[in-house]
């Protein structure tokens, strides 16, 4: 589902992962690991077409579906809304069973504007749902998220894995599934210095 080859990241011009090699089959889940600022964030970018590596190639569907530290939602929009707008977008699943996913239908009208973190951050989660991807990129998804909710997010990347998808993600709380993980500090740059292609476009 995924193959990462020889792959080297970068943010601001600074080189920060190099030769990070990994795969996820189909009904794998990988948690990336590593401290703040090593580059998790920048190598799950590259991953979903966000980001152009400096290095390496990715294998990976053609449609991907990416959870970032912000929710991905219209403010102006109500709960049902954007998730229709993931769905239309996406050409994915109808709303109810992402509703339902999350603990969602009471609040379908109110506009996500209206919404509380921890409620925004389970609309963004159930986007996922929606868009009928295989495969999931997510980053620190249960931010915000109480107990109950991080049980629920479980349960749906659970079932999620099941069906035969996959996930790449980053967390620093067990989620008590059996999942794969990889430590990027064994792939720390050597030479944190600004990557030659920050260089070549400067010039």
């Amino acid at each position: 589902m995924l193959k990462v080859s020889n792959l080297s990241v970068a943010r601001g011009g600074v080189s920060l992962l190099q030769d990070v090699t990994f795969e996820v089959q189909a009904g794998q889940a990988l948690v990336l690991r590593g401290p703040n600022g090593i580059g998790k964030t920048s190598l799950l970018r590259c991953i979903s077409g966000l980001q152009t590596p400096t290095s390496g190639e990715i294998s990976a569907p053609e449609s991907v579906a990416y959870a970032a530290h912000a929710d991905g939602l219209k403010g102006q929009l109500s709960v049902l809304e954007n998730l229709k707008f993931w769905a239309d977008i996406y050409g994915g699943r109808g709303p109810e069973a992402a509703l339902l996913a999350y603990d969602l239908e009471d609040l379908a009208q109110r506009p996500t504007a209206n919404l509380s973190a921890g409620q925004k951050r389970r609309l963004g989660l159930a986007r996922m749902l929606v868009t009928g991807c295989a495969l999931w990129v997510m980053d620190e998804p249960t931010v915000s998220l109480d107990v109950q909710n991080v049980t629920k997010f479980r349960t749906v990347l659970q079932a999620h894995l099941q069906a035969g998808g996959g996930a790449v993600l980053t967390t620093h709380i067990d989620l008590e599934l059996s999942v794969e993980s990889l430590d990027l500090t064994g792939y720390i740059a050597t030479a944190q210095s600004p990557s030659s292609a920050f260089e070549e476009a400067l010039e």
